[in-house]
């Protein structure tokens, strides 16, 4: 599987809720460049770390991706839905490094201040 084609996936069963966790590599490194800046290390982690975040997209949309050999930076936009609350939108930089067809590697930035206090 390319890049450019693990990352397509991941998104498309992002958004159809299916199954996103299969293309992630066991031993992923994410990292989120939000203040204060916070890294995980492995999948288990990673999906307990992020599953409020998960929990709430609404729907993604790809605006652009970019691929340069194993790594791949993605704009993206979603539609998030708090358990309370209206539904808001956020729009972040995803930056990822796929290796055997899984990702490897997840960095992101993004504005926190649409988030819900």
């Amino acid at each position: 599987m390319t890049t450019r084609s693990a990352i397509e996936s991941y998104f498309k069963n992002l958004a159809d809720k299916t199954d996103w966790p299969s293309f992630l590599a066991e031993d992923i490194v994410f990292t989120s460049f939000t203040s204060p800046i916070k890294k995980v290390t492995g999948k288990a982690a990673y999906l307990e770390a992020t599953k409020r975040f998960y929990s709430m997209i609404a729907s993604v949309e790809v605006k652009s991706l970019l691929v340069d050999g194993q790594r791949a930076c993605a704009q993206t936009h979603y539609q998030l839905r708090p358990p309370a609350g209206p539904t808001f939108s956020s729009d972040v930089a995803e930056v990822f490094q796929v290796r055997d067809g899984k990702i490897a590697s997840f960095d992101i930035y993004f504005d926190t201040a649409p988030f819900p206090k």
